[in-house]
This record gives C-alpha cells, structure tokens and sequence, in this order.
C-alpha cells in the first residue's frame, strides 16, 4: 500500500478539515519552558528535543504515565521513556523533568505545574508539544486549568500522509481525529476546557465520519 493509497479516498477530504482543524497554526517562539504531552507518539519527544536544541526552551517537561494504548509501547510511563529519547537526541539530562503520574489532558497540565512550583519554578509561557489532532485540545485544556500563561502549540512538523505512514495505522489516526473533535464541543460543557470555534464545515466533516464508521475514540 503506497502512503497516498493509505487514507480511504470516501474519506479523505473529511480528515484533512479535521487535520488542518486541530492545528492551531501557532509560530514557534522562545518561551520559558517546553512541556511534551505523553502519548503513543514518540514523535512528541522528537520535536521537543529538536525545538529546545534550537534555544526555544530552556526546559522541558515530560508529562504522561500510560493509557491502554502506550503501556505495551513504552512500559515504563510515557514521560520516562520521552525523556530518554531526548537525551539520546542530545538535550541535557539536566533540562528534563519528568512528571509520570498523568493519565488524561487536564492531569498533565496539572501535575505539571504542580511539579515546578515543588522546585521553586516559576513560568508565563509554554510551548505545548503534542500530536497533531491533539494541539487545538490542549490549547484549550492549558487555557481553563493555567489560564494566565502564554501557549504555543507545537507539533513535529509532518504532512498528514507522512504522520499516517509514521504511526502505521490509518484507522487509528482517523479515530483519534473523530474522537478529538468530538471532545471540542464536550469538555467545555463538563469544565475540562474552555470553548474553541466549532466551524460548519468541521461538524459535517466530523458527522461524516462517524456515519462511515470511525467510532473508537467517541466518547
């Protein structure tokens, strides 16, 4: 299967609203501290180490214990294992931390800060670095549980047909896509986040797709 063969054509104009929808399109500047958000991807821990190699952070903080879906790919947390990569990479055992207790969004920005007030830090701007379809949701959980500081999303800089072809598995990104969106509209109705524009278009994109049977990640 060629990568331009990989997403289904029904489909393909579907997931690339909601692809471009959960890019926030920020521009990466200097900031006072990267924050890499645990995942599947050690894409996350790649791109964060490359941003603080350009002098964009002079700290990062990895964030993420284990989900169903990371504990047989990084069993021992997905923070310890994130920070490993990056210093394999050649950022300074010294310029990571390590949060390993998070288990969903909000927990990580939680724990995080949590963490950096025990050692005295104090932050006005952060560069979340996190999956693609994962950046317009973690604006918006930073910005109702640490609304005063500054964020920038930022995630490593792939087409979408690259990152499909990275991960191997078409149908979980496209779930992980649907189930993302869907948490836009939800988490702010439970206070886990605060309200994102909710384009027309990115609603019968997202319709579509569950018709088309991209259930996984629904809530």
């Amino acid at each position: 299967m060629t990568v331009s063969a990989a997403i289904p054509q029904a489909v393909r104009a579907d997931v690339e609203t909601l692809w471009d929808y959960h890019n926030m399109h920020h521009d990466v500047r200097p900031s006072d501290i990267g924050i890499g958000l645990g995942s599947h991807d050690l894409g996350v821990a790649t791109y964060a180490a490359d941003l603080y190699m350009q002098g964009m952070f002079p700290l990062i903080v990895f964030t993420g214990a284990n989900a169903p879906t990371t504990v047989s790919r990084f069993p021992r947390g997905e923070a310890v294992e994130y920070r490993e990569h990056a210093i394999a990479r050649g950022v300074p055992d010294g310029a990571v931390l390590v949060e390993p207790k998070a288990t969903n969004t909000g927990e990580n920005f939680t724990y995080t800060r949590a963490l950096l007030a025990e050692r005295g830090l104090s932050v006005s701007s952060a560069v979340l670095i996190s999956r693609p379809y994962q950046q317009r949701r973690a604006y918006a959980t930073c910005k109702k549980l640490w609304p005063e500081i500054e964020v920038i999303c930022a995630s490593h800089p792939l087409s979408l047909d690259d990152y499909v072809e990275s991960i191997g598995d078409v149908d979980r990104v496209i779930n992980m896509l649907v189930g993302d969106t869907q948490r836009i509209t939800e988490y702010p109705k439970k206070g886990f986040a605060v309200e994102q524009p909710y384009p027309d278009k990115v609603h019968t994109a997202f319709e579509r797709l569950v018709s088309a049977g991209y259930k996984d990640r629904l809530i």
